[in-house]
């Protein structure tokens, strides 16, 4: 999966991983959890597996924002 997609599924990603991690912060630092979250998750998933397609990009672009997201609660807001 191409860097832009993995970007663009982040946008969501990041909207869906602080909804559930029930994380309330702004746009900007929204989209950048989710994209970073992509980039880290999609690209383990896609080096994983190469075969699952691009559900598993959006899966672990979902999963990394998520990590992120509890790193963030867990070390940097206290």
């Amino acid at each position: 999966m191409s860097i832009i997609a993995l970007i663009i599924f982040g946008i969501a990603a990041g909207f869906i991983a602080t909804k559930v991690m029930r994380l309330d912060v702004d746009l900007p630092t929204t989209i950048a959890i989710g994209v970073g979250g992509a980039l880290i998750g999609g690209l383990v998933l896609q080096g994983l597996s190469m075969l699952a397609g691009m559900l598993s990009g959006f899966v672990g672009a979902v999963l990394g924002a998520v990590l992120l997201i509890w790193a963030y609660k867990t070390y940097i807001a206290k």
